[in-house]
């Protein structure tokens, strides 16, 4: 049977040949390829497909224990005193660190158990070992206080070595002016090595009644006597001094270590946060 004139004609028939060509490969080419795995095909290749698992949790602050595990034993002369005087919510407290003024003098401070026993170089040559521990937990005690909406600030002289303390600039000037006009005045302080040092505890202030912030110190640290030594300078001028633990071992090893400096003074910031915040808003 002869084709018809239209399909003889050449402009007609390469093109229809090309394209019927085109379609005949294109079906032969997917019948010969497996079906697409759409989740395969969806998948980013950039992004890990299952999370990572999670790092297991460490207690960077574990609660405070006796003997406890970070600051040492508490001191051996404990106070019988009782802090029952509640206290404003809004009670002013001011942080001071303890021997900021009495550098390169009688009242320094000790310079640890790293320094003196061991040799090894203090944390800053201006002062001693305690003192540069004290400004690092002073300052973090501030600013977790003002995290957790504490009325607290701190002081500090401007000098590191005042030799007349009546000098306003002191600790002892400061606390006295601020203890009369209500304000709770602690000092940060690190306690002598063994066997000098006597251990963690809260040497309350002699010229005021004891309040509910002075307790939960106590109950968190440890109580010296009222009158320890006959009743020290500070607390005779409303300071309350709060040993934190003698500068040795663990505690000092810790202090000391590069990795675990800012996370160990962190800690002792949180146990003495946690101390005030329970004397202002009891349970």
């Amino acid at each position: 049977m002869p084709l018809p004139d239209w399909m003889c004609r050449r402009r007609i028939t390469v093109p229809a040949s090309i394209g019927l060509l085109s379609v005949l490969a294109l079906v032969l080419a997917n019948a010969a390829e497996s079906p697409l795995n759409y989740t395969l095909a969806g998948r980013n290749w950039l992004i890990p497909t299952e999370p990572p698992a999670p790092k297991p949790k460490t207690e960077s602050c574990p609660a405070i224990r006796n003997p406890d595990p970070l600051m040492g034993p508490r001191t051996r002369l404990p106070g019988n005193w009782k802090g029952l005087d509640p206290v404003s919510a809004n009670l002013p407290i001011v942080v001071m660190a303890g021997h900021a003024d009495s550098q390169n003098m009688d009242g320094s401070g000790t310079p640890g158990y790293a320094v003196d026993v061991r040799n090894e170089k203090p944390m800053d040559s201006r002062m001693r070992d305690e003192l540069f521990w004290n400004f690092k937990v002073q300052q973090e005690v501030v600013r977790l206080g003002l995290e957790r909406g504490l009325n607290i600030t701190a002081y500090t002289p401007s000098a590191l070595t005042i030799r007349n303390h009546n000098d306003p600039r002191t600790n002892w000037s400061q606390a006295k002016r601020r203890s009369e006009r209500g304000e709770y005045v602690l000092e940060i302080h690190f306690d002598a090595y063994s066997p000098y040092g006597f251990g963690s505890g809260l040497i309350p202030a002699i010229n005021r009644r004891l309040n509910r912030v002075d307790e939960s110190l106590a109950q968190a640290f440890g109580r010296f006597p009222r009158n320890f030594r006959g009743g020290l300078g500070g607390p005779r001028r409303g300071i309350g001094i709060l040993e934190i633990g003698m500068l040795q071992g663990e505690l000092e090893k810790r202090l000391r270590d590069p990795v675990a400096s800012d996370a160990t003074v962190t800690c002792l910031a949180e146990r003495v946060v946690n101390a005030l915040e329970r004397g202002i808003k009891p349970a």
